[in-house]
């Protein structure tokens, strides 16, 4: 990713109403879908500045990756122990068998080869153990984010799906979320591509507008992974070592 993403997520992760929100909601789809045990192991890919940490530290103990130095010294300080950097597919250094939950959060759409990352992560996961993923939705939404980000695609369900069917993990749930907001975004994308604005930054909307945000999205918290949601943001999936 730019050098600008780091920055913004550093100065955001904390009160942006994205990551707020979307935080409870993979707690929530853990705590329902995976329901680690006490002493589980987790692994974060790609942690990025640490965000998720503390909320994946409630449910055992917690090992970070991230490429990114300045990234990973901020994960480093939050979690307060050192943070592994080794890249997808290879992931070099990280012990095999080892992982009762491995999750990658915004992070496959950033690997060339994601059938290989897919096969790399199984070997990693104790067996049964669970793998929890997102990605952003629908090619078509493509926009200037995507290429500051470093995306190498965005999925459809289906492509995502067919993506776990030539892996060693079976998918347990797959579905959409950030879909109540989804009318919204596709409104204001299309009306700065038809300004000519198309912008990759990321910045905090007023306090009102941000509180609002945050309650919407968050709300899909009680149906991800319960009920299918029509069309979204963003994909999960939740699943197993085989």
């Amino acid at each position: 990713m730019e050098r600008v993403v780091y920055q913004q997520m550093a100065e955001l992760d904390e009160r942006h109403w994205w990551y707020r929100a979307r935080r409870r909601i993979i707690a929530d789809l853990i705590r329902r879908e995976v329901r680690p045990g006490p002493d589980a192991r987790i692994l974060e890919l790609g942690c990025g500045t640490g965000h998720n940490l503390s909320m994946l530290a409630g449910f055992g103990h917690v090992d970070g990756l991230e490429l990114d130095d300045e990234a990973r010294e901020m994960s480093a300080q939050r979690l307060g122990r050192e943070i592994m950097s080794s890249p997808l597919p290879e992931l070099n250094g990280v012990a095999d068998r080892h992982y009762d939950l491995v999750g990658a959060f915004d992070v496959i759409e950033h690997i060339e080869d994601d059938v290989a990352a897919l096969a790399s992560i199984a070997t990693k996961l104790k067996p049964g153990g669970k793998f929890i993923m997102t990605v952003p939705a629908h090619q078509w939404m493509w926009t200037a984010h995507d290429v500051v980000n470093h995306h190498k695609r965005r999925y459809s369900k289906r492509s995502l799906r067919q993506l776990f069917d030539g892996s060693p993990l079976q998918i347990d749930r797959l579905g959409y979320f950030n879909s109540l907001l989804f009318p919204l975004a596709v409104a204001e994308r299309t009306a700065s591509k038809l300004r000519r604005k198309d912008s990759g930054d990321v910045t905090l909307p007023p306090k009102p507008l941000n509180a609002v945000l945050e309650k919407v999205f968050e709300a899909e918290r009680y149906a991800v992974g319960r009920l299918p949601l029509p069309p979204g943001l963003s994909l999960f999936a939740v699943a197993s070592a085989r």
